[in-house]
């Protein structure tokens, strides 16, 4: 059962989307990790959606560039969460994906997070909160994960204060 989908438009998104399985291995959560298109392949993305529901997945995570409507497409199928990366892929600089994601008409919402792979890690660490909600281990990791950049901050501060 993987809790978590990460859907992205095309093959050529993965290096961009990567860090978003990287942050769930790191945190333990399941997740499937697949292509497809709400334009070209509109009857697989409806059916994947149904069997990661019928599976036991809590939220879905989408990446897409140019039109950008894989979010929109998941979010108008499902009422669980769905998180939108916008994907630079034009010579719009990823200003058309992250419109085409974050325009949502009312009741067909899409978390959007920032471009590329930015967006990729913080849509992960936004779908293991989401998980939090329900899961104290879950909570306690992501607790621990936070203190753990709190320090590296302070690290390097005392770092750059013996250099300075």
């Amino acid at each position: 059962m993987s809790t978590v989908a990460i859907f992205m438009g095309s093959l050529s998104d993965e290096e961009t989307v990567r860090p978003c399985a990287d942050v769930l291995d790191d945190l333990g959560i399941d997740y499937t990790f697949t292509v497809t298109s709400a334009h070209r392949t509109p009857e697989r993305t409806a059916r994947l959606i149904q069997e990661m529901e019928d599976s036991g997945c809590q939220v879905f995570i989408c990446a897409a560039g140019m039109a950008a409507h894989l979010a929109g497409a998941v979010a108008a199928k499902t009422i669980r969460p769905v998180i939108g990366i916008p994907v630079t892929a034009s010579a719009l600089g990823g200003m058309d994906a992250l419109l085409a994601t974050v325009q949502m008409p009312p009741g067909f919402p899409v978390g959007t997070v920032a471009l590329d792979r930015a967006g990729a890690r913080n849509a992960a660490w936004m779908a293991a909160q989401i998980l939090a909600l329900h899961d104290t281990e879950l909570a306690q990791k992501l607790r621990e994960v936070r203190e753990d950049f709190k320090e590296g901050v302070e690290l390097a501060a005392k770092e750059l204060q013996r250099h300075g």
